[in-house]
Order: C-alpha cells, then structure tokens, then sequence
C-alpha cells in the first residue's frame, strides 16, 4: 500500500462506544446511522491520531465515555507510504492525554510527521461569516497539514503571549520586562506567518490542479492591525515594543498573527464568500478542503485521510456525485457520514459501509459489505 489509510481502528470506552473493532482497506468509508448514534464520534477518534485536539477541539476528560468514566484509548493502524505504524492515544481517568507511535511514548506533533489529515464538519459552515477565531483556526489547521512544526511555533507564540498580556493588565510599564517576551513573540510570531502564507500559496495551488465541479476561493492572508513585512523577526519585534503604550492602554496585545484572518473571494463571481449564498458558502469551503488534500498529496507524497461529517445532507445528487467522484480520484481514504444509506448510493463497491446504531445505551458499529 503505497498511499496513506487506516487499516484499523479500535475504540475504548471513548464517548458513546464501549468498544470498536475495525477492519479497513484504503477505500473511502462511509458511516450511517440516526441521528444521536455515535458517527461522528467514530470521525472524531479518527481525528486524534493526528496532531491537536481533533475535530470538536475536547479535552481528554469529555472524551471517555459515562458513566463509567475510566478513560479512553484510541488505536489504528497506519499505512503511510510504503510504511506501517501503530498509532495509540488516550488518557486514563484525570490525566493528560498520551501518544504513543510504534508502541513508544511521542509527542503529538510527531503523528503530522508520519500521516497527514484534514477535516470539514458542519460548525465550519458559518466559516466565511464568523469571527476571525474560526477563520484562524481552519487556517491554522491547513498549514498543520502542510507544515507539521507549525504546532510547536503556535504554543511558543501562545504562552510568550499570554505572559505579555499578564504583564500589560498589571501595568507593568518597565520595558525590561518585555523584551525577552517581545523578542520570542516575534521570532515564533514571524514563522506563524510565514507558514500562513505558505498554506495559502498551496491551497491556491491545490485549486489550480484539477478541473473541479465546486467553485474557486481567491485565499489571502490579511491582519486587523497589519504589519509591512510581518514574516521578518525583527520587524515584528519593533512594531511589538512600538505597540506597548496602545497595548497597555487596551491591556492586550493589538499587533500580531494572533490578530490574523483569511479573506477569501468567489473566484467567478468576483464576490466576498461571506456575502454568497449559503449553497456556494458551503461549495467554497469543500473546494478548499479538496484543494488542501490535493496539495498535502504533491506536497507529503500521498493524500491525507479526509473526515466529512454530514457532508451529503446539504448536497444535491449531482454535486453529492461530483463529491466522491473527486475523492476517489484522488485516491484519499475518506471518512464521512450521513444518517442514510441512500446518501452513499452513488459511491457504490468504491468505498465501505459501517453502519452505527444504538444498543442498550452503547453506540454499535457494523460493517457491512453495501450502502
């Protein structure tokens, strides 16, 4: 197997599966089942073996399953270009969570080092109309996808960060005070940038490389308080100490990559995706999702494994279609769900059916051999 997939996935006592067994080939797999069943917690699990706090952003004590509230462990079986791993993760009860890869204890930036993931889920629907936060965080994801020590820049930035806005609420006004914090905020705040722009330029990139039947986004990388030359250290680190009496005036930092967002433009209509209609919202945010699993595939030597939870529902049949037409081109190994099998029609023996029910309080999954 020369791409990347899942060829197992086994769940303990993780949210409302006591136990799960799966077997998998690198064919798309498509979940089913009523609403309230355990799909997307299926999708979830997945997600963790990835870098971060996966796709519902949850701490380790929200994941184990009530009541019994014993932990939770999460374990597959990844191949990854020509290359195996067992990849394990979970928390005992009040712990922090572990990673272990090939049954050796690893930080989690190492599982961006040997898969790649993407996801889209129903709360970024409202992606193009939030705020800014979601807007930075599914940027943010993207360049993990790309750039896996992009974790390591973003923690560093974070808690230089927040010791910087503690010291601005106490109206600290010595400058001594600030300028190791300010010097690490901007060398780990000019990579985040640089990093930015780079997943942008590859998204855009991923657009441009094949014929498509959902529309292009133009993606570009803007700030609230924009900084001529914010991918240069230095820079950064003037316009931080110049900052100072503003940020203490606020009592927060007001310059940035943590004041960031993505713009992005109906590339054929010339219009702001936050002034579309909610059908080409949502045709806009697949087309990057595909776009980044394009890129990744140029750029890492495989396609990531795609996570897509109900992503059907909001799709005709044609575009639903076009949809899996695209993924199994790609050659992806795609996660989604959706409450029907008739919602999987079209991929027919090109992917997997698990089937999700709800047994004495216990989500069920099953595979079975057709939608």
């Amino acid at each position: 197997m020369n791409g990347l997939a899942l060829t197992s996935l086994t769940l303990s006592h993780f949210r409302s599966h006591k136990r799960v067994a799966l077997t998998c080939d690198a064919r798309p797999v498509a979940i089913y089942g009523a609403n309230g069943a355990g799909k997307t917690n299926l999708l979830e699990a997945v997600s963790l073996l990835s870098p971060g706090r996966g796709l519902r952003r949850a701490g380790p004590d929200d994941l184990t399953r009530r009541p019994e509230a014993l932990g939770w462990k999460v374990k597959g079986v990844l191949h990854s270009l020509h290359q195996m791993h067992e990849l394990e993760t979970g928390a005992e009860a009040g712990q922090s969570r572990q990673v272990r890869i090939d049954d050796k204890s690893a930080a989690q930036i190492a599982l961006g080092r040997v898969g790649r993931m993407v996801w889209l889920v129903p709360s970024m629907d409202r992606l193009w109309i939030e705020g800014t936060d979601g807007r930075r965080r599914f940027l943010d994801r993207a360049t993990l996808s790309f750039l896996p020590h992009h974790a390591e820049a973003a923690l560093t930035y974070e808690k230089a960060m927040r010791e910087r806005n503690r010291l601005l609420k106490d109206m600290v006004r010595d400058a001594h005070w600030y300028v190791a914090l300010e010097k690490q905020i901007a060398e780990a705040g000019a990579e985040i940038t640089r990093n930015r722009q780079y997943a942008i330029a590859q998204l855009m990139a991923g657009q441009a490389m094949a014929e498509t039947a959902f529309p292009r986004a133009e993606l570009r990388l803007t700030n609230a308080n924009p900084i001529e030359g914010e991918g240069d250290a230095e820079i950064l680190r003037e316009a931080l100490q110049d900052s100072r009496p503003r940020d203490l005036a606020a009592g927060r930092t007001l310059v940035g990559p943590h004041r960031a967002d993505m713009a992005a433009v109906f590339t054929g209509k010339g219009m702001p995706a936050k002034d579309c209609s909610t059908g080409e919202q949502k045709a806009l945010l697949i087309s990057v999702i595909l776009a980044n699993a394009r890129a990744v595939g140029r750029d890492f030597g495989a396609p990531p494994i795609i996570l897509l939870d109900e992503v059907a529902a909001h799709l005709d049949a044609g575009r639903r279609a076009a949809l899996y037409d695209e993924i199994c081109a790609l050659g992806a190994q795609a996660w989604m769900t959706g409450t029907g099998p008739e919602l999987f029609e079209e991929l027919g023996d090109r992917a997997q059916y698990i089937e999700v029910s709800e047994v004495d309080g216990a989500s069920v999954a099953e595979q079975r051999t057709s939608p």
